[in-house]
């Protein structure tokens, strides 16, 4: 009888944990449908050398201009800045988290790497335009500190509780025999985690980059609030919009083609997210099959 329960129990779990993964398929295809729907024409009426490697967008002048090359720049700028800024930080951190600190330590950061997590992101943004705008304009003495450099140092920090958290989890699941064995070859602490371990976690490590990866592409609202929302090409120290900003800043009082272009950059976007996520998986997949 009791075994029968367990049974059931177990097809009901599995019947709703495959709906639910259905769910999230019919969802992206969902999104990406509408986005193709709402965001092709555009890129037919503008033409599309015209929006994708035009670099200037004035999309409520008289003679309106959308071209859209200084966002997608922007966006590969300021998130491979993040990436270069948080990944070897991130890394590092959980390294020693995972096999070095001490427990009451590694509780200790833990904790504040969650509520870092756990901050929404206009504080980070606000935390960035009172503090580190104003700081960046007097250390490089320019004549506004609301930059791509600004942007980058925001979203470096952003990005770091979910490298940590996953990279923690993936290097605590190697199995505690890799480590065994190694230090009984001969091998020492640091040696046995770098050479070892970190290679058999590489790719739960390799996630937590594409979490990073898809938390910096995506953000927006710190993003505008430290980076200037100007349509220029990138410059560290001058005012720049990612596409993200581009979509939320227009978007309210947008009408006609302006619309129609602001749902062809969000579909860019998307692309861009999915191009990204597939060249890292394809990375993965050619690293663990060595």
């Amino acid at each position: 009888m009791q075994n029968n329960h367990r049974k059931c129990s177990d097809r009901i779990a599995l019947s709703v944990f495959t709906v639910l993964g259905y769910l999230n398929i019919v969802f992206v295809a969902v999104i990406c449908l509408y986005l193709l729907i709402s965001g092709v024409p555009a890129i037919f009426k503008i033409g599309f050398t015209d929006f994708i490697f035009g670099t200037k967008w004035a999309s409520t002048a008289s003679e309106p201009y959308f071209g859209i090359m200084p966002f997608i720049l922007t966006s590969v700028y300021g998130t491979v800045g993040a990436i270069i800024l948080g990944l070897p930080v991130g890394f590092f951190t959980s390294a020693y988290l995972a096999k070095f600190a001490p427990k009451k330590l590694k509780a200790a950061v833990e904790s504040v790497v969650d509520l870092l997590a756990g901050i929404p992101s206009v504080v980070f943004g606000f935390i960035g335009m009172l503090v580190l705008v104003p700081g960046i304009q007097k250390i490089f003495d320019v004549p506004d500190g609301a930059s791509l450099l600004a942007a980058i140092f925001v979203l470096a920090v952003m990005i770091l509780p979910s490298i940590i958290k996953v990279s923690i989890g993936a290097i605590e699941a190697v199995p505690h025999e890799y480590e065994l064995g190694s230090l009984a070859l001969g091998a020492n602490k640091i040696e046995t985690v770098f050479k070892v371990v970190i290679p058999a976690a590489n790719r739960g490590i390799g996630v937590a980059v594409v979490l990073g990866v898809g938390r910096a592409i995506g953000e927006a609202m710190a993003v505008m609030m430290v980076a200037g929302n100007v349509a220029n090409m990138p410059h560290l120290f001058e005012s720049v919009r990612f596409l993200t900003t581009a979509v939320a800043s227009e978007m309210s009082y947008s009408h006609g083609l302006q619309r129609e272009a602001l749902f062809s950059i969000a579909l860019v976007l998307f692309v861009f997210i999915m191009v990204i996520n597939a060249l890292l998986n394809l990375v993965l997949k050619k690293r663990g099959s060595k």
